[in-house]
């Protein structure tokens, strides 16, 4: 049926009202959380599955929490967003681009959440490259890594206590591995241990791959228990990745695995990352809304 000229002229006024009106995008976006953004910035991982639930796990659990604003994702390693994008076909911001992209996009309002375990260099670098864009944004800020305050460090505690305690039979020893550095951030680990030690938990004991306390000091402090027959590995990281699959449970001479092995216990390794612990992916949660606080100030 042909429209007369008074149909089409009110078609015409009907649709300018509607665009006016913010309605199905006709003018500047609407939907709410378009110009807030919380950019997560992990240091990556190549190991696809532990990558989806670790890094993943925090990405949902963040999202989830506050709907209203746009989750990104950054990585630190460039090796990893190389072998990414040759080997699998995805594509992963570096930081600095993610920033780029966020500024063009008409961000607004930026919260940087790193996944970091600790403030060593590389949350020192995030932090020197994310205020270079401070006056790019209305309001930017970055958040604090996973471990930070002295709560943070009982709520990591109780945490992987209870996702171990099936394994806290007085015959065995949980042994956690970290990364270790050089930075100053390393007594990160012995205050973990401290809390762990000093909440009652005795067959808990951490250690590091690259720094100390080293596998070394953890055979030894084992071996100083006569009753532990078995050693459970879990990583102390927030990906399972190649420290933890190789450096820990791998079947070469100088991994944590084959040196307990050697020292005749019977040794479990666990591959899980800290980030797909529903209770870690809180604390990461809380570490955004602590965040929004102070954009409010």
């Amino acid at each position: 049926m042909k429209m007369t000229f008074k149909k089409i002229a009110t078609a015409i006024i009907a649709s300018a009202v509607i665009c006016s009106a913010g309605f199905l995008g006709c003018t500047k976006k609407s939907t709410s959380g378009n110009d807030k953004e919380i950019l997560v910035v992990s240091f990556g991982t190549s190991y696809n599955n532990s990558r989806s639930i670790t890094i993943g796990g925090i990405e949902s659990a963040i999202r989830e929490a506050f709907p209203d604003w746009k989750v990104a994702r950054a990585f630190t390693a460039d090796t990893i967003i190389g072998i990414l994008k040759d080997r699998d076909g995805i594509v992963v911001d570096s930081v600095q681009q993610a920033l780029d992209k966020a500024v063009k996009e008409g961000i607004k309002t930026l919260v940087i959440q790193p996944t970091h375990l600790m403030s060593g260099f590389e949350f020192t670098d995030l932090n020197t490259l994310a205020q270079q864009y401070k006056g790019k944004f209305d309001s930017l800020v970055v958040s604090s890594p996973l471990l930070t305050s002295d709560g943070d460090y009982q709520k990591v505690s109780a945490a992987i206590t209870k996702k171990t305690a099936s394994f806290d039979d007085g015959k065995t020893a949980i042994c956690f591995m970290g990364h270790g550095t050089e930075a100053d951030s390393n007594s990160d680990y012995a205050k973990m241990q401290t809390v762990l030690t000093n909440g009652g938990f005795k067959n808990y004991y951490v250690g590091t791959v690259e720094a100390t306390p080293s596998v070394e000091d953890l055979i030894a402090a084992v071996k100083s228990n006569p009753a532990y027959t078995h050693v459970v590995l879990v990583p102390f990281m927030v990906v399972a990745g190649d420290h933890a699959n190789n450096d820990m449970a791998g079947d070469e001479d100088d991994s944590w695995k084959s040196q307990f092995l050697a020292e005749n216990y019977e040794v479990t390794p666990v591959l899980e990352g800290l980030g797909q612990n529903w209770d870690v992916q809180q604390i990461y949660v809380q570490h955004v809304k602590d965040a929004m606080a102070t954009l409010a100030k």
